[in-house]
C-alpha cells in the first residue's frame, strides 16, 4: 500500500507541475494514473471480465458477468476498481455497450481510458476548488464533495471522446458506445451515465421488504428534451417502418444507419446532429438501508424490469453469482418475450455495500422510484 501511496502523490505532483507546463504535466498524470491501474490489477483490485472483487477488509463485493449475444462479437465489456486512485475507501465500476462495426474496440478503449482520466480530472478539480470556512455543516461537504465528481466527470467525458475521435487505429465515425459508471466513496456514490444503460439500487423499507430505486435515466431519443435538443441541431428523430415505437437519430437526410439512444462516446457521423456525450451526473448518499445496486446494459433492461432484477439479484444466495444469475435469467427472458429477435450482448455488475447478505427470496419487491431527466 506504501508504493500506490506514493504513487497517488506522484500523481498531484504531475497535476501542479501541469500548471506550468500542460502537456508534458498532463501525460506525466496521465501515466501515473495509468501506472496505477497496472499495480491494482497484480494485487487483484481489478476487474475487466467475469467474476468478482472482493478485498480483504472491504464491505464492497461485486460480482460481474457478461454474456455474448446472437449478433457477433460480445460488444459488452466492464470494469470493477477496489481501492480506485489508492484511496482505501473508493471504489469505481463501470459498464460499456458498444455499438457499430468497431464497437467492442470503442466500448474497451472507453474502458481503459475513462478510470486514469477520471482519476486525474478529480485530482485536478480537488486541487482548484475548497469549501467555505464557515461550512461545517455536513450537507454543504455533501453537495461540495457532488460538484467535484460532476465537473471531474464532465471534463473525462469531452476530454476521452476527443481522444477517440483522433485515435489513429479505432473507426468511430459510425462506431460508438455507452458509459454508465459509479463511483463509491465512503458512504457516498457518485453516478454518471452516458447512454441508455442503467443503475438500479435496492433498498429496503421499513417492513424489511425490498424496493428499487431506478438512479438513471435511459437516454433515448424519444424523450422529449432529447429530441428537442435534436431537432434544433437539425438532426431528425424517427421510427423505421419495421420498428415500430424504436425512436433512432438520424442525419438530416435519413441515410446513415440511426441510433437508438441520444448520448454515446464516437458516433461522430450524428455528433453534429444533436447525439452527444456529456454524462447526467447525481449521487446519493448510502445507508444501512441500502442493500447493492445493479449496473446492467439494455440487455437486461429489455426484457427484465426493475423490480424482476432487485429480485433475482436480492434472492440470490451466493453473492458471487448474483450477477451471472441476473443475465442467466434474462438471456431466458429474451427466449420468451422477443422470439425471432437476436439476442443482445446482456451484461450486469451487482455491487453490494454491506458484509451481510441481501434479503432473502420470500421477501416482496415494492415499486419502483424512477429518476427524471433534468
Amino acid at each position: 500500500m506504501g508504493h500506490l501511496s506514493s504513487m497517488f502523490s506522484g500523481l498531484a505532483r504531475s497535476l501542479l507541475f501541469k500548471k506550468g507546463k500542460n502537456n508534458g504535466g498532463d501525460s506525466g498524470a496521465r501515466g501515473a494514473a495509468e501506472a496505477m491501474a497496472k499495480e491494482a490489477k497484480k494485487n487483484d483490485m481489478i476487474l475487466r471480465s467475469s467474476g468478482i472483487v472482493n478485498v480483504d477488509g472491504s464491505n464492497n463485493f461485486a460480482s460481474v458477468f457478461s454474456k455474448r449475444g446472437e449478433k457477433g462479437v460480445n460488444q459488452d465489456c466492464c470494469i470493477v476498481w477496489e481501492e480506485f486512485g489508492c484511496q482505501e475507501d473508493m471504489m469505481f465500476c463501470g459498464i460499456f455497450d458498444g455499438h457499430g462495426p468497431w464497437g467492442h474496440f470503442v466500448a474497451k478503449q472507453i474502458r481503459e481510458t475513462m478510470p486514469p482520466s477520471l482519476l486525474c480530472s478529480w485530482q485536478e478539480t480537488l486541487g482548484q476548488t475548497s469549501i467555505g470556512p464557515d461550512s461545517d455543516l455536513e450537507s454543504d461537504k455533501k453537495h461540495h464533495r457532488f460538484n467535484i465528481w460532476k465537473d471531474s466527470y464532465i471534463k473525462t467525458c469531452a476530454a476521452i471522446d476527443h481522444e477517440l475521435e483522433q485515435h489513429r487505429r479505432i473507426d468511430s465515425f459510425y462506431s460508438g458506445t455507452t458509459a454508465l459508471s459509479i463511483v463509491r466513496q465512503g458512504e457516498l456514490i457518485f453516478i454518471a451515465n452516458v447512454g441508455d444503460s442503467r443503475a438500479v439500487l435496492a433498498t429496503t423499507l421499513d417492513d424489511g421488504s425490498l424496493m428499487p430505486v431506478q438512479l438513471t435515466v435511459d437516454f433515448k431519443p424519444s424523450l422529449p428534451q432529447e429530441a428537442e435538443r435534436i431537432i434544433q441541431s437539425n438532426g431528425q428523430v424517427f421510427c423505421l417502418d419495421d420498428e415500430p415505437g424504436v425512436q433512432r437519430v438520424w442525419q438530416p437526410d435519413g441515410e446513415t444507419p440511426g441510433l437508438a439512444m441520444s448520448r454515446a462516446f464516437g458516433d461522430y457521423c450524428l455528433k453534429d446532429f444533436g447525439l452527444i456525450s456529456v454524462p447526467e451526473v447525481s449521487h446519493r448518499n448510502i445507508t444501512r438501508k441500502d442493500q447493492f445496486v445493479v449496473l446492467a446494459t439494455d440487455g437486461v433492461w429489455d426484457v427484465v424490469s426493475n423490480q424482476e432484477a432487485v429480485q433475482i439479484v436480492g434472492s440470490t444466495a451466493d453473492r458471487a453469482k448474483a450477477a451471472k444469475r441476473l443475465v442467466e435469467c434474462a438471456a431466458q427472458a429474451w427466449k420468451r418475450k422477443r422470439r425471432g429477435i437476436a439476442m443482445d450482448d446482456i451484461s450486469a455488475i451487482c455491487l453490494f455495500f454491506h458484509s451481510t447478505s441481501p434479503l432473502s427470496e420470500s421477501q416482496q419487491v415494492h415499486p419502483i422510484s424512477v429518476a427524471t431527466p433534468k
